[in-house]
């Protein structure tokens, strides 16, 4: 079974959103990971629900499937990288950071999204491990809520240097949390590379039961940096064959966010390079 590629937007800020959708159409892909930021579906412009509307007929019309994902940099607050997050030291910032994720949901919903992805932040300077896990688990359930009554499933993302920063990590969230139904896997399988014990395939294989969303790159062991396929150190072949075992249905998304300067080009070398290796198969 071959995977339903798809293509961040995160990877093609330089362009409107419309033009970029076109151009991943073109390009033979099945869907994107649509990041909400401020070029692309902003989520605290006004008028979200009639912009929302006019994308999902966008989508339609050019057969393309999508994922809602909430990694802008600066959507909540322009002097910090993804701040505030659902760690913030202030009440008012976890809250922020909640309610954007509430309305990616409800943007997913009304896209008929497969899935919204999220991470938990950094530990802020200062919070005991103990504090942080507790922020995390009130400020997550409003959106667990909001993704149960939408039938939407939270894909929480292990992101390295993060509270929940690995596997380990989303397991101990699901403990904690009492595993709840709507909470689900963002899969990076560059992170994997970068500093799983296992490989990236042992990790799809491991992930199976929990896989909502996937993102695909190539990555250096020890390296968080998203790489060009080809230009880091993972095998892929052995990837893509143990995402099929798994019977995974969702997207398995490209993702170069600080390649946008060569977004339309890399998007297509991209394709290129995942087809190839399914014609190997």
């Amino acid at each position: 079974m071959s995977p339903r590629l798809g293509y961040g937007t995160n990877g093609l800020t330089d362009l409107r959103l419309d033009d970029a959708l076109g151009l991943l159409a073109d390009l033979g892909y099945d869907g994107v990971g649509l990041t909400l930021d401020h070029m692309h579906l902003d989520p605290v412009a006004p008028e979200l629900a009639a912009r929302t509307h006019r994308v999902a007929d966008r989508l339609a019309e050019l057969g393309l499937d999508v994922t809602v994902e909430t990694g802008a940099r600066y959507v909540l607050d322009p002097r910090r990288k993804h701040g505030p997050t659902l760690l913030d030291p202030d009440p008012a910032g976890r809250a922020a950071r909640t309610g954007l994720l509430v309305t990616a949901v409800q943007v997913a919903a009304d896209l008929g999204a497969h899935a919204v992805h999220c991470f938990s932040g950094v530990t802020p300077d200062g919070t005991d491990q103990d504090t942080a896990w507790k922020r995390l688990e009130e400020a997550m359930g409003p959106v667990l809520d909001a993704a149960e009554a939408a039938g939407i499933p939270l894909a929480i993302e292990p992101e390295p240097g993060h509270l929940v920063g690995d596997l380990a990590g989303f397991h101990e969230l699901r403990r904690r949390l009492g595993d709840p139904e709507p909470l689900g896997l963002t899969l990076d399988i560059g992170h994997c590379q970068c500093l799983e014990p296992a490989s990236p395939a042992d990790c799809v294989r491991d992930a199976a039961p929990w896989l909502r969303h996937v993102q695909i790159e190539d990555m250096r062991r020890g390296v968080h940096e998203h790489l060009p396929f080809g230009d880091g150190e993972i095998d892929f072949p052995p990837v893509l064959d143990a995402l099929a075992a798994t019977g995974y249905q969702g997207l398995t998304v490209v993702e170069l966010p600080r390649h946008s300067h060569a977004g339309p080009e890399l998007a297509r070398t991209s394709m290129d390079f995942l087809r190839a290796l399914e014609v190997r198969a």
